[in-house]
């Protein structure tokens, strides 16, 4: 009453207020304080990569020189067979031309039925992973029934969405059993699409290669895990930022998923010695 009378001025609300409303009713939604998240400015990502010369006095100014472009790089690789899903990776973390450690898991169980691969920043892409467990579990607790994967690819894309032009990088493919064998890419705009056989990464383009030769849906369980162990193999061959191990994930219909770790370097010179008799 005090409001329309005029007693007090009316509320307005500028692009800023608007901004942050959106973010509290995200955070009491996802319980992630995802204001800390990013600068509440209208670029963020341009004002992350400024040096600090454009915010100080001329007679004050000073640049801080990154010592090297932290590039990502990881082959990650997921696709769909008559025997369900194979999700498989590398274990290599590399920050431009530095391997940070070579035994990083970036396929995460999600759930009994769910598997996850992840590409991109390592500390985004745990994070966001942590995230998609709680909220799964949560829905799980409220109502008495899991949820779907195309609605958990749904419910992580509008999570991620907010965040579109930062500097977030996350790339994850869903993978999981669900009224049949499914397979979903999501990443960090927002965007998310559903497929047959998705490999993402800087190793890629050498895995799809091998896989749009050798991959039918009639192979056999120990065809189909060959396939992406050889994938992933003939990737970090030829890619620098992937390498170290092949973790493999192969989930069924009875909702049991099974980890099998190779080594890279043992594969390679298995290859070389047999090159080298024929």
């Amino acid at each position: 009453l005090a409001m329309a009378s005029g007693s007090i001025p009316f509320p307005t609300s500028d692009c800023y207020n608007l901004r942050y409303s959106r973010l509290e009713t995200s955070e009491n939604n996802c319980g992630v304080p995802l204001h800390f998240f990013i600068p509440p400015l209208p670029h963020s990502s341009s004002f992350i990569n400024r040096p600090l010369s454009s915010f100080c006095p001329p007679k004050n100014s000073m640049t801080v020189q990154k010592p090297f472009r932290l590039a990502h790089g990881t082959t990650t690789l997921g696709f769909i067979f008559q025997g369900g899903v194979i999700a498989a990776a590398d274990t290599r973390a590399s920050a431009g031309g530095l391997v940070a450690c070579p035994a990083v898991h970036k396929i995460t169980p999600i759930h009994s039925h769910l598997v996850v691969t992840s590409s991109g920043s390592g500390a985004d892409c745990m994070l966001w992973e942590r995230i998609l467990i709680r909220e799964i579990r949560l829905y799980q607790l409220r109502h008495g029934h899991r949820l779907s994967i195309r609605a958990t690819a749904k419910l992580l894309s509008s999570m991620l969405h907010p965040f579109k032009g930062t500097e977030m990088c996350v790339a994850l493919t869903l993978c999981g059993w669900d009224n049949g064998p499914k397979l979903i890419y999501v990443c960090s705009d927002g965007a998310r699409l559903q497929g047959d056989v998705f490999s993402v990464g800087s190793g890629s383009p050498y895995a799809y290669g091998v896989l749009d030769r050798e991959l039918r849906w009639s192979l056999s369980k120990g065809e189909a895990i060959s396939l992406a162990r050889e994938a992933v193999f003939r990737a970090t061959h030829r890619d620098a930022y992937s390498g170290n191990n092949v973790d493999l994930f192969h989930i069924t219909k009875s909702l049991e998923s099974g980890n099998v770790l190779f080594d890279v370097v043992h594969q390679s010179r298995k290859s070389k010695r047999g090159e080298n008799k024929s």
